[in-house]
């Protein structure tokens, strides 16, 4: 039996109520934004978190001297339409791409996710 439900992730961040509108519209997820806090959650209960923290710096991926400390993964059907739609959002595609199947960007806080094909 599982001890807690919906679990969420947290991502640290300059402007918690940017960062959450940018992934908001990426996946389609209503965006619930406060001061210091920010969420945004899919209709089934998915939830991820924001958190203002002073001072922040981005993640400086691939190079782990400021490292990532996390990142998503999201699943798209057409990684060239995905672009596209990240990009006009205010993400980044990153400079160095290892894989073929994926795509890494960057958030516009800095960190890094990919965009992968299922």
């Amino acid at each position: 039996m599982a001890i807690a439900r919906f679990p969420s992730i947290a991502i640290d961040c300059p402007d918690p109520a940017a960062l959450a509108s940018f992934y908001g519209a990426l996946l389609d997820w209503k965006v619930d934004a406060s001061g210091e806090w920010a969420e945004i959650r899919a209709e089934y209960g998915m939830c991820i978190c924001f958190q203002q923290v002073k001072d922040y710096t981005p993640p400086q991926w691939p190079s782990q001297d400021v490292p990532q400390q996390m990142h998503l993964d999201v699943v798209v059907d057409d990684l060239d339409a995905a672009e596209a739609a990240v990009l006009a959002l205010g993400g980044s595609r990153h400079e160095h791409q290892p894989g073929t199947r994926f795509r890494v960007f960057l958030d516009p806080a800095g960190h890094p996710f990919c965009l992968c094909l299922d």
